[in-house]
C-alpha cells in the first residue's frame, strides 16, 4: 500500500468538488498527503477539457510529472477527469510516464490503485456523499452531471455524457452535514444546473427544500444554469429565499441571434434580454456574472456589437471573457466561416476593455451602501486587513481581527481597482 499522496486539479468547480472527495477518500484509506511532488508515492492529476490550452497545460505538468518518476521510480501517476476520459489511448501512448488513465466514471478505481485492491471498473456515473474538506466555509455539492445540450463548440456532453441527477434525500443529507460544520455558503453544482430533476422534483422545488436545512449556510448558489431552462419557478424561489444569494452566473455566449442558432443555445437575443429585464423585475439588487465568447464561425462585425449591445443592458458585474477555440470531436469544427486568430484577438480585446468599464461603473455606485460580507483570509496585501467577500461576490478587504467564517455588515467605503475597501459598521 502507498502512504503518501499527491493531488492536483485543474478547470471546473466539478473538478474540484471531485479531487475533495478523491481526497477524502485516500485519507480514510490510510494515506497522507505529501507535502510535494517529489515526495508522493501516488500523483494523480483530475483533467480538464474544455479548451485546447487547458489540455496543452496539462501535457506540460505531466513533462514535469516525467522528469521526477526519473529520480524515484516508485512514483505512480494517475490522470484523470475529462482529459482522460477524451483521450484515454492517446494518453497512455503520447505519455508513457503515466502509469493509470482513469476516466471520469471511474474515479473510485483511483482508491484501489493507491491501495493496491482490486481494479474494478464502472461505465456509470457515481455521485460522492461529500465533497467537504475539513475546516473549509464554503463548500461545493455536486447535484447533477453530464449534459443534453450538445452546444456545438462544447466537449462536454462527449466527455461527462447524457444528464444524471443525483437523489433529493443524498443532496439534502449532504446539506444538513455542511451545515452542522458551519459552512457559510455553498454552491450547487452542475453542467446544466438548473435541468435538475429527481421524481416529481425539479430544480426550483430542489432550491427551496435546501434553504429550508440551511441555518448556518447564509448562502445558497448554483453554477451553471442555461437560460433556456430558466423558469418563473427558479426566479421566484429566488427572489422569496432569503438564503438563495442574489448573484446569478448565466452564460450569454453571443449576443446574435444567429450565432446563438449556430451554436445551438435554443434562445434569442430577445428572449435572453427577456429573461435578465424578468429577473431585475422580481429580483430586488439581483447582480449578474457572464460568461462571453468572440469569434465563433461566421460572426461578423455586426454580431459582435450585438454581443456589445447585450452587455451594456445586462450590466454584469462579473465577467468571463473567452474567444472561440475549436474542440476537436463538436459540430462546430466542421463548420464553414472560421475567424482567423488576429480578428478573434482585436474582439475579445475590445470586448474585454468594453466590459471592464461597465464593471467599473457599477461598482462605483456601489460606493456607500451598506453589506454583508463573509470572512474569508488575511489579505496578502496588510495582515491588519482580512479579504472578504459579499453576497454579489463583491471582494471587500476590512480592518478587523474577526475570524475566518464570521459574516460582517461593512460600509464600502471605497475602490481599489475591482476590490473595495470596506468599514465594519456596528449594529445599533
Amino acid at each position: 500500500m502507498m502512504r503518501r499522496f499527491w493531488l492536483e486539479s485543474y478547470g471546473c468547480q466539478m473538478n474540484m468538488a471531485e479531487s475533495n472527495a478523491i481526497r477524502t477518500r485516500l485519507e480514510a484509506a490510510g494515506l497522507s498527503p505529501a507535502d510535494g511532488l517529489e515526495d508522493a508515492d501516488i500523483a494523480i492529476i483530475n483533467t480538464c477539457s474544455v479548451r485546447k490550452s487547458a489540455e496543452d497545460r496539462i501535457y506540460g505538468r505531466l513533462g514535469y510529472f516525467e522528469h521526477v518518476k526519473k529520480q524515484n521510480r516508485n512514483l505512480k501517476i494517475v490522470v484523470t477527469g475529462c482529459m482522460a476520459q477524451r483521450l484515454l489511448d492517446e494518453l497512455k501512448k503520447e505519455c508513457p510516464q503515466v502509469d493509470y488513465v482513469v476516466p471520469v466514471n471511474d474515479k473510485g478505481r483511483i482508491v484501489d490503485i493507491a491501495t493496491g485492491g482490486e481494479l474494478e471498473h464502472s461505465e456509470t456515473y457515481h455521485f460522492d456523499l461529500l465533497s467537504y474538506q475539513e475546516g473549509e466555509i464554503s463548500s461545493f455539492v455536486p447535484i447533477m452531471n453530464g449534459c443534453n445540450n450538445f452546444c456545438t463548440y462544447c466537449i462536454v456532453p462527449y466527455v461527462r455524457g447524457r444528464e444524471v441527477s443525483r437523489p433529493v434525500e443524498e443532496i439534502l443529507e449532504e446539506i444538513r452535514f455542511l451545515d452542522g460544520k458551519g459552512v457559510r455558503e455553498i454552491t450547487l453544482l452542475g453542467q446544466n444546473v438548473n435541468s435538475y430533476v429527481d421524481g416529481d422534483v425539479r430544480f426550483p422545488q430542489l432550491l427551496g427544500m435546501i434553504a429550508r436545512e440551511c441555518h448556518a449556510i447564509r448562502w445558497i448558489r448554483f453554477d451553471s444554469p442555461h437560460p433556456k431552462d430558466f423558469s418563473d419557478d427558479l426566479i421566484h424561489v429566488i427572489a422569496s429565499e432569503p438564503k438563495v444569494a442574489k448573484h446569478i452566473h448565466i452564460p450569454l455566449q453571443s449576443g446574435s441571434s444567429k450565432v446563438l442558432r449556430l451554436m445551438n443555445r435554443h434562445y434569442t437575443k430577445e428572449q435572453f434580454l427577456d429573461l435578465i429585464g424578468k429577473m431585475r423585475s422580481f429580483i430586488p439588487g439581483v447582480t449578474f456574472a457572464v460568461d462571453v465568447m468572440v469569434g465563433f464561425p461566421q460572426e461578423t462585425e455586426e454580431d459582435f456589437h450585438e454581443t456589445l449591445d447585450v452587455l451594456s443592458q445586462m450590466r454584469a458585474t462579473e465577467p468571463f471573457m473567452y474567444y472561440y477555440n475549436e474542440r476537436e470531436g463538436t459540430r462546430a469544427v466542421t463548420m464553414d466561416g472560421k475567424i482567423d486568430e488576429e480578428t478573434k484577438g482585436r474582439r475579445l480585446s475590445e470586448l474585454i476593455a468594453f466590459q471592464t468599464e461597465i464593471v467599473r461603473e457599477e461598482k462605483k455606485k456601489r460606493v456607500g451602501s451598506v453589506a454583508e460580507v463573509l470572512v474569508g483570509q488575511v489579505s496578502k496585501q496588510d495582515q491588519g486587513m482580512m479579504l472578504c467577500h459579499s453576497e454579489h461576490n463583491e471582494m471587500v478587504v476590512v480592518p478587523t481581527r474577526a475570524p475566518v467564517g464570521t459574516l460582517l455588515t461593512v460600509r464600502l467605503s471605497g475602490l481599489k481597482g475591482n476590490t473595495f475597501t470596506g468599514e465594519e459598521v456596528q449594529n445599533g
